[in-house]
């Protein structure tokens, strides 16, 4: 796919801000950047909005919505976010398919949500939810630190009679469970790289707790529960800068009809509801989040699921407070959670979330798996056990993979795939959305100055201009509004509102037992308006149809 940049590796902050700026300035018509908030270290959340400024408002037109690094250390998604932008504007010229959707779509990204946690990530040994800000008090434990200056903090394992681990006699690089028999040998308990805080002698040894435990995906105005009960939901719905930054954006951008928000791993396609089963939403309304995450199994490979149905581990004490179920319950817009890479896929293990949990020799299965994979694919991201002098414990040992581009995000080799399968169902997704169409005006004479004028107002695209049943029920949605100009009416309105032109998603279809396909009902797509008006020959009347969703269309007629 054309590019303006190279995807060989992960952008910091001043790369992706300077590769922002460089794309803003080549293209002044497609593209605007925006400051959608400052950090407290000062970074910019930047957004990019992508549309051709000489082809009507911004607003104006139906509204895609990407994001990427709500969590800090999932870079890939603020990759993907790049990409998307880059793909677009470089390809504005030569491609149909792109021109069309920059005519008539406005596209919205913030590739970066979180640049202060993404810069501790890529920048330091550490490992982080969010963002680098201490949310509570810690003390105790074995503190992650860097200490054999590697740049990376893997495993350690420190000899101990009490240990629960030993080596595995098959592979020198693996460790594997004691057995209950196991009652002479080498044993070790292994924790990960780190210096040990406030030991009382006890051995009771444990990791300390993350002081940077906020999660910016607990953090939205639905569904929020407090700490404890919500590891990193924050003091209350959007206190972070970053997350109501982005639901003001969203709010203040209400042409938004769609949004794909990045993150990793797991190869998943994640659509809502994910507070309640699916069964309690609008069956339309997971018919078309399984229709669109279907084209996201086709482009990425990722398996599409509910949040709740399938992916949480519980449904009592279910994660909650994300964006996708935000945008969803109280915007109606159809919003997925995309899971970029899955190392246990690649490396043939992958998980099977149907069964919620599994026992430890699955887990260490998949371990070894994945470590048989990161040696053959991507060996500068493994470290054999090496001997290290530690000041708490004597000789300990440190090795293993370095976790944040072989399980958390790909090897930079294997990045620019995820990138570009995921550009490619993000445009698949943005021509999803309702577009309004006026057909052909047409007008006849009744008598001297007296005219019946005719059109037909259409939704061509695949979601309604609701979108959603949730919005139409919770009343989120705006009508269609139907305007004629240039005459005096005598008959109709002026001003005529259409609740909803329905796309071709409420078209129902099926099969006859006897083989034939069938429409069995169409969608109410269109609209047939009439007025009769007092004009005279050589008049100009323009019609004009628009609706927040689904953008705005006009035409002329000349009498």
């Amino acid at each position: 796919m054309k590019t303006t940049f190279v995807y060989d590796h992960y952008y910091d902050y001043e790369e992706i801000r300077n590769c922002l700026n460089t794309l803003a300035n080549n293209h002044p018509d497609l593209m605007d950047l925006e400051v959608n908030c400052v950090s407290e270290e000062g970074r910019n959340q930047y957004v990019a909005i992508l549309t051709n400024k000489k082809i009507g408002n911004m607003l104006e037109k139906p509204g895609f919505y990407i994001d990427g690094n709500i969590h800090a250390g999932e870079v890939t998604s603020s990759m993907c976010g790049m990409h998307t932008i880059d793909y677009l504007l470089s390809n504005y010229e030569n491609n149909a398919e792109v021109k069309d959707i920059l005519d008539h779509m406005t596209v919205y990204v913030i590739p970066r949500v979180s640049p202060d946690g993404a810069e501790t990530y890529l920048h330091t040994p550490y490992t982080l939810r969010s963002v680098n800000r201490v949310n509570k008090e810690v003390q105790g434990g074995i503190d992650e630190k860097d200490l054999d200056e590697d740049g990376v903090i893997r495993m350690m394992r420190i000899q101990t009679p009490y240990g629960a681990w030993k080596k595995d006699p098959n592979d020198e690089d693996l460790m594997v469970l004691r057995s209950p028999s196991d009652k002479d040998g080498v044993f070790y308990d292994v924790y990960p790289e780190g210096l040990l805080e406030g030991f009382d002698g006890d051995e009771n040894l444990k990791v300390k707790e993350d002081a940077w435990g906020l999660d910016f995906n607990r953090n939205f105005p639905f569904g929020w529960f407090p700490e404890p009960r919500q590891s990193g939901a924050g003091k209350y719905p959007l206190s972070n800068i970053e997350t109501k930054a982005i639901a003001d954006f969203v709010i203040a951008h209400p042409n938004i009809g769609g949004a794909a928000i990045g993150h990793t791993s797991g190869g998943l396609i994640l659509y809502p509801p994910g507070t309640k089963p699916s069964t309690s939403a609008p069956s339309y309304d997971i018919d078309i989040l399984k229709a669109i995450a279907k084209m996201g199994e086709e482009e990425l490979g990722y398996k599409p699921m509910n949040i709740f149905d399938t992916f949480l581990s519980s449904q009592e004490n279910y994660d909650s407070g994300a964006l996708d179920d935000w945008m969803y319950e109280t915007q109606g817009i159809p919003a997925y959670t995309m899971e970029f890479w899955d190392v246990a896929s690649k490396a043939g293990v992958p998980y099977d979330y149907e069964k919620k949990s599994e026992g430890p020799q699955e887990s260490l299965k998949r371990f070894a798996a994945i470590l048989k994979w990161t040696k053959e694919n991507a060996p500068q991201y493994f470290k054999s056990w090496k001997k290290v002098d530690h000041p708490d414990f004597g000789e300990v040992e440190i090795g293993g993979f370095n976790y944040k581009f072989t399980h958390q995000n790909p090897p930079e080799h294997l990045l620019l795939s995820e990138l570009e399968n995921d550009t490619r169902f993000n445009i698949r997704f943005m021509k999803a959305m309702p577009r309004l169409v006026v057909e052909e005006v047409k007008a006849e004479k009744i008598s001297e100055g007296i005219y019946e004028i005719e059109t037909i107002v259409g939704n061509r695209g695949y979601l309604s201009t609701s979108l959603t049943d949730v919005a139409l029920s919770n009343k989120y949605s705006k009508p269609v509004e139907v305007k004629i100009e240039g005459v005096e009416i005598l008959s109709g309105k002026e001003k005529t509102q259409i609740e909803e032109l329905q796309g071709y998603s409420k078209t129902s279809t099926g099969v006859y037992y006897y083989g034939n396909i069938t429409t069995d009902r169409n969608a109410s797509a269109r609209k047939k308006l009439k007025w009769i008006v007092k004009a005279n020959k050589g008049d100009t009347i323009r019609i004009s149809a628009s609706q927040i969703k689904a953008g705005k269309d006009e035409k002329e007629i000349v009498l």
